[in-house]
Parts: structure tokens; C-alpha cells; sequence
């Protein structure tokens, strides 16, 4: 089984890589398309050099690796796809072949956690918009509506979100994704050190209640309200558990 899970920076997806990593039978891939999206777009990130020179950046070369042998001959390879590093002249035909799900956050939270990293998101930095186009390209691919998750709702019961999740797609459930050591993973991407403190100073997902919405500056405020109608929509799709 190949799983992708598509969401946007800043939304539990680091943590969500954890839980599978720790899984005995699942091999993980970090971002895989994060070189090919800098070329492609010409944006400059923290790290950037670092990056270009850790992953192929030709696209196709990445989705060869994406459907390509499993590492380690695991059954389950699961990819931490960024959706915002799909750039719209990149291929998709190749989704087909794998179980998509998509991880939602609320963009509040999204913009107030980006902008601490790298300063003033702009819509298209956090990935709803990108999300959204690739739902649709997967619901047209395999004639239904892909799996969608929300961070909040996984946060608020691990436990419960997780075995439902596994069951939609699937996969039977393993109560070693609840926690893994702390001080990162293997297969971090070498951006790890600018993103990842929060989620390496972690030992698993505990209930978390959110808090609430954060307040936000005008400027983010603006993109918030440009995220919302994207983000309501996918989440009318969201898992119930």
C-alpha cells in the first residue's frame, strides 16, 4: 500500500510521518517533491541549498521514487506529500495508484505557526488552495471523494483518529503509532533542523484540546479569510470518529 497524505505546512504532518514511521511494516518519505518545487517555482526557503542538494529536482525523477520500489520491501510506504509543492505543470496521472488522504488545519492556526518560521504567508505558502485542486484531480481519478482528516480532531483523540483513519483506507491499525523516541527520525528531510523542534522534543500524540483560534496581524488576517472557503469546503469531507 502506498499512502499520500497531502496537506499544507504547519499541520500536524510531521507528527502524522512519526506515527507511521514507527510502524514496523511502513517505510516513510519526507517531502519528496520540496527540490523540484524550489526549482520549478523559484522561491527561496530557509535552507535552501541544503535541500536543493539532498532530492532529485526534475519531477518526474520524483514520482518514479513515489511509485517506484518500496524502501526496505515494506508493504506500506507512506509520503508526507506537501500539496504547495505541487506546481500545476506537474503530472498527476500518477495519484491513481496511490491511497490519498488529505490533512486538514485550520488556516489561523496554519498562518500563526508558518509566520514564525518564515514571515508573512501568503495564500498560496500555505497549501488550501493547492489541496483543493488536488482533492478534485483524485476524486475524478478514482470516482469518489478521497479521505480527509483534520489535525484538530486527530489531536483531540490520537487514539480513536488514528484507528479510524486506518480503517478508512484500509490498513489495519497499530498501536505503535501513538509515540516514537524523541530527537527526530531517520527520514527527516534536511530542513528538519528550521521546522521540526517542536516535533523532536515529542515522544507521540497525547488528547490535546485546541485552543482557541489564534488572533492574527490584518495582513494574515486577509489570507485567512481567502483560506477559509477552501478549507470549509474540504472539511465538509472530513472524517468523522
Amino acid at each position: 500500500m502506498r499512502i499520500a497524505m497531502w496537506s499544507g505546512p504547519r499541520n500536524l504532518s510531521t507528527a502524522m510521518m512519526y506515527a507511521f514511521a514507527a510502524r514496523p511494516d511502513c517505510a516513510v518519505i519526507d517531502e519528496p517533491f520540496y527540490a523540484a518545487f524550489l526549482a520549478a517555482s523559484q522561491e527561496v526557503h530557509p535552507m535552501q541549498e541544503a535541500i536543493m542538494a539532498s532530492q532529485p529536482s526534475d519531477p518526474q525523477a520524483v514520482i518514479d521514487t513515489c511509485i517506484g520500489p518500496v524502501p526496505q520491501d515494506k508493504p506500506v510506504f507512506y509520503q508526507k506529500q506537501m500539496a504547495h509543492h505541487m506546481m500545476a505543470d506537474f503530472p498527476l496521472g500518477w495519484l491513481e495508484q496511490l491511497t490519498n488522504v488529505f490533512l486538514l488545519r485550520h488556516p489561523a492556526r496554519v498562518l500563526a505557526s508558518y509566520d514564525e518560521k518564515r514571515q508573512n504567508p501568503s495564500l498560496e505558502d500555505i497549501g488550501v488552495t493547492q489541496q483543493t485542486r488536488l482533492f478534485e484531480r483524485v476524486r475524478a481519478l478514482h470516482g469518489k471523494a478521497p479521505v480527509v482528516i483534520d489535525s484538530d480532531d486527530i489531536l483531540a483523540a490520537p487514539e480513536r483518529g488514528l484507528r479510524a483513519l486506518c480503517q478508512a483506507i484500509g490498513l489495519p491499525f497499530d498501536a505503535s503509532m501513538l509515540s516514537w523516541p524523541a530527537g527526530g527520525n531517520a527520514a527527516d528531510g534536511v530542513w528538519a533542523p528550521h521546522w521540526y523542534n517542536r516535533v523532536w522534543a515529542s515522544t507521540g500524540l497525547a488528547a490535546t484540546q485546541p485552543k482557541p483560534l489564534p488572533e492574527l496581524p490584518p495582513a494574515l488576517a486577509r489570507v485567512c479569510q481567502q483560506a477559509l472557503p477552501h478549507y470549509e469546503a474540504l472539511a465538509q469531507h472530513k472524517l468523522a470518529f
